[in-house]
Order: structure tokens, then sequence, then C-alpha cells
């Protein structure tokens, strides 16, 4: 080969190298009306399950039971329902049943498919948005039930309505086994159960203490309703906690107060309640011996986590309320300042439950309440209640001041304490300006004090 031919071959190599090195380069991506995508049905829950449950994660698997619990508890709330029981099956599927009245039976007028079936297929479809099925309700965006079917591998219906019993299985979301009616029958309640996705969630695994601690709650917050959790994953050691409280809330605060293992300034659970045409709230409180403080808010019991404008409202009355009683009283001086939010709170153990015709939550996961109007209904209740309580029993209120007063001067003490630390160190660790240097002179035959004002 002669050096002619050798120089053409390598100019045919490099072109060839170029043209694979333009054929490399990334095409520009071509945006247009047809990368727009429109999720339909139950899709868009499978695409974004964290935008209806919060998570994949175990809190977002154990939400899915919240939901199917949240409608029994409705029909409680109701007066529909005395009886719910969850079971953990050995399968990893659990189920829920209660006694209330079940899901209509007959077709939809509006989607001409049975409505059980429109109850789990389809979205922002219930029967809490209005009229007079439910008064009060957590349920209340229509997608619990749909959304749990979306996402669960598989989830069986056993209806009891109006003497008959009707049956229907879901896989991921589409029917399997058809809507029919099994025949007559003297039960009547909704039993479902499902199985999660193993390929949304994380885990799959359900955990018996979180599950109790929800369910107890929801015993606590509607009283006499009787919770019964079972869980029968291991054969040889099936498990099983009834719940049922009737002394409501004010049981809860006194479970709350156990589970501390700590004493409390006053023996009685202070209870206070109020009602209108369209709004419920009831609050029960009291103090123990600690230093931490335990409020939880129950917005249609649903634990309202992110609090909102009940507990706003309580908050603010319960600090307006025992700064008036302790200057009424003497404890708090005219010279002293106001007892802060974070002093009256110290120690006290307290479940604010308010239920509301027309809820508003932020979020599908429904963890802040934000009606507007539920603050200054909680606020007037515990100005009334608490104030009048504190007339009648002036010990407990002599107490309650004292042990906040001792948290105003704990904080105030480790404020200033914060402050000499920091001026301190301040001090030590700063150099002086231009030619200034500190004093290294040990006599104070040759030193000289000035002070400046």
């Amino acid at each position: 080969m002669n050096e002619m031919e050798l120089n053409r071959e390598e100019t045919e190599v490099k072109t060839n190298e170029d043209s694979v090195t333009v054929s490399d380069a990334p095409a520009e991506t071509n945006y247009n009306e047809e990368q727009i995508q429109v999720l339909e049905g139950l899709e868009a829950v499978r695409k974004r399950p964290g935008m209806y449950i919060g998570s994949t994660s175990e809190r977002g698997l154990h939400h899915l039971v919240y939901e199917i619990v949240d409608n029994s508890i409705d029909e409680a709330m109701a007066g529909r329902c005395s009886a719910i029981e969850i079971t953990v099956l050995p399968d990893g599927s659990i189920s829920v049943q209660d006694d209330g009245h079940g899901i209509p039976s007959g077709i939809h007028p509006k989607m001409g498919i049975p409505t059980l079936e429109v109850v789990y297929t389809v979205l922002h479809a219930g029967g809490k948005f209005g009229g007079d099925g439910y008064k009060f309700s957590g349920g209340l965006h229509g997608v619990g039930a749909s959304v749990v079917n979306a996402l669960s591998e598989w989830v069986e219906i056993d209806n009891c309505y109006d003497g008959q019993r009707y049956t229907e299985r879901f896989e991921r979301g589409a029917v399997a086994r058809p809507f029919r009616c099994e025949g007559p029958t003297n039960a009547h309640g909704l039993y479902v159960r499902f199985k999660p996705d193993a390929t949304i969630f994380e885990t799959t695994v359900f955990d018996y203490e979180t599950l109790l601690k929800r369910l107890r709650e929801q015993a606590f917050l509607n009283a006499g309703i009787r919770i019964v959790l079972r869980d029968e994953r291991d054969s040889e050691n099936i498990r099983e906690d009834v719940l049922q409280y009737e002394g409501g809330i004010r049981s809860f605060v006194e479970h709350i107060n156990e589970q501390k293992g700590c004493g409390t300034l006053h023996a009685d659970v202070i209870y206070m309640r109020a009602e209108s045409e369209d709004r419920v709230a009831e609050i029960a409180l009291q103090y123990n011996d600690t230093y931490n403080e335990t409020v939880l808010t129950f917005a249609n019991d649903i634990n309202t986590m992110e609090g909102g404008t009940h507990e706003v409202g309580f908050k603010t009355a319960l600090t307006k309320v025992l700064n008036d009683y302790g200057r009424k009283i003497g404890q708090l001086k005219d010279s002293d300042k106001n007892l802060s939010r974070e002093d009256v709170l110290e120690g006290l153990t307290a479940v604010v439950s308010v239920k509301l015709r027309e809820a508003q939550f932020e979020g599908q996961t429904k963890t802040k309440l934000g009606n507007s109007e539920i603050r200054p209904f909680v606020y007037g209740l515990v100005c009334e209640k608490l104030g009048e309580y504190l007339e009648e029993n002036p010990s407990v209120g002599k107490n309650v001041i004292e042990k906040s007063l001792a948290a105003n001067r704990a904080r105030e003490a480790a404020r200033k304490a914060r402050e000499a630390t920091r001026r301190k160190g301040f001090l030590e660790g700063s150099t002086l300006p231009g030619k200034l240097a500190d004093c290294q002179e040990r006599s104070s035959e040759l030193t000289e004090l000035y002070l400046v004002e």
C-alpha cells in the first residue's frame, strides 16, 4: 500500500468517526399537544398514589385501612353502627366488617351501574356531599373506597342491605366478578376485604400496634362503640383486642396519663361540650406533673395531626382564661407579665374533638382543619366552661396557675442563662480594634479602670 492509499484510508476513517459523533448527538425534543396525557378513572391513583394516601411507605399502607374503617365510623356517627371488626388475615389481606346499613344496592340513576360499583370505582362518588345521609362524616371527598380499590391487588365486597346480600370482586380497580345478589339475609352491614398491591407499596406487612393505636382513638372518640382488632397471621398465637370506652374522651385523657406513668394535679378530668345545629365540640383536659404537653385534636373523628383552627381556638382561650383567673385570685401580680402559651401548656394532656357538617381539610390525608368558623366556637366554649370550672374548684385553679408560673420562671431563667452565656462567649472571643490591646498588668497600682456611659 503506497502513501497515497494510506492517506486516503485515514481520511475515510476520520470521516466515519465524524459521522458517528454527529449521529450520537441528542435529538431536539418535539414538545407538542401529543405530549399532554390524560389519566382517566383510577389510573391516576395508581400513577400518583402519594397524592391520595400521602406516601407508598408503611404510613400509606395503613392509611388504606383507615379509609375503610372511617366509612364504618361515619355509620356510627350517624347512629347506624355499633360494632366494627378488623381482621389481619394470614395471606396478607385485611378485612373490615361493620353492622351498619350497608351500601344502597340499586342501579345508580346517573352512572347506569350498581351503586356499590360506583362507590368503589369512581372518584368523588359517595353519600357525604350533603343531604340527609350523614350529618357529620370524615369521608368528605368521595375517594377513600375507590383509592383503596385502585391500590389493592384485589378487593372483595359482601354487602347486606335492606334484607338482601350482594357481592362483587375487583382486581386493581377493575371489576373481576360482577355485582350480583346472593339472596335474602337477616344480617345488615358491610364486609370489605382487600390485599394491598405489592407493586405499589414498599411494604405490604401491616403493623398490629400501629392499627391498634388508631382504632383505640376511634373507640375513645365514639363512646360506647365496640371495635375489635384481630391478628390471625400466626395460627398458634392469634391476638385480639376489644376496644370499648363508655367514658369517651375523658377515658382517652386518663389513658394517656396512665401510659405516661405520671401523677396528676387534679383527680378529675375537666370536660366541656357545646353543640349547635351544624357543629359539636367537646374537650377533655387534665394537668399532670410532667413538663411536656400532649394535645390531640380531631375533626369528624379524623386525627388532625397538624392541628388547625380548632386547636388554635383551644390554645388561645386556655391562655386567656388562666391569665384572667391568675390575676383575679392574685397569683399574677399587676407587675407580672402574662403567662405565655408555652407556660399554660406545660404538663397538659388534652383531647379536642369537633364535628362539622362541612369540614374543610387541607389535602386528602386530612391532617389539618381549615374551617374558620370553628375557631370562635371552640374559643367561646373554653372561655365559658373552663372559667366556670375554675371558679367552682379554686384549689384546682390555684395548682394549675402555680404550675404555669413555675414554667414561666424556669423559661425566664433559661433565657437569661442563654443570654449570659452568649455575652460571655462574645467578650472572651472578641478582639480589640486598632492599636488597643488587652491589659496584661496584674498590679492594681499600675492600672486604672474607666467607666464610660
